[in-house]
């Protein structure tokens, strides 16, 4: 073979290799520029979430450092979209304490939010003689003694979001919530019952998906 027939192979290869990558980043062109449409025209936001309330049944420090508490929230989402549905494929609600997580996780039910659709949940999140860490356990008697805990509620799930006949793969969503409980002062909640008090919080939630 001679040294020109090498040239024109090489030359030849070289061309191929140009038309395959133009032809990648045409593809990578268009498939942005979908994107930017479909997001255009669906202008995509994640759902909320609002605290309405928390009902105390039972929350209780013990020594040396332990926690038993017994608590009724219920929270709405709303899917603001009025294009886009959301799957909710796992949703657990639980009860944090300056990070640190102090009841048992409840799973809400899998469910399909429709366009602009609110759905209201109020579960049960409860923990029996849960081990606190000390420094903790010290906040918490404080806060007890002076009438009012900060308690963070907290959603985390995963959901998939649905376009006419197209479902998405699915993201992480986690939510989180702050909850005053005044537990001080009666007057700044509702008697349930004998025992239980009901506090209107009424707190948006931050959301991140």
């Amino acid at each position: 073979m001679s040294a020109k027939d090498c040239g024109s192979h090489g030359h030849k290869r070289r061309k191929i290799f140009r038309r395959i990558f133009a032809g990648i980043l045409v593809f990578l062109f268009i498939v942005l520029v979908t994107i930017l449409i479909v997001w255009a025209v669906l202008r995509p936001s994640k759902p909320s979430f609002l605290l309405q309330d928390a009902t105390v049944y039972a929350f209780n420090a013990t020594t040396p450092n332990f926690l038993t508490s017994n608590l009724q929230v219920t929270f709405s989402t709303r899917n603001p979209n009025d294009k886009i549905g959301v799957y909710y494929d796992k949703l657990d609600v639980y009860a944090e304490y300056r990070t640190q997580q102090i009841t048992l996780r409840t799973r809400i039910q899998p469910f399909y939010q429709g366009h602009k659709e609110v759905n209201v949940w109020s579960p049960f999140v409860y923990g029996t003689a849960v081990p606190v860490a000390p420094y903790n356990a010290v906040s918490l008697r404080q806060e007890q003694s002076s009438g009012a805990v900060q308690l963070v509620i907290k959603m985390d799930g995963r959901v998939r979001f649905k376009v006419g006949s197209f479902i998405s793969g699915r993201y992480h969503l986690y939510s989180r919530c702050q909850a005053y409980i005044q537990f001080g002062n009666r007057n700044a909640g509702v008697l349930v019952g004998s025992n239980a008090v009901k506090y209107t919080l009424a707190e948006r939630c931050s959301v991140s998906v």
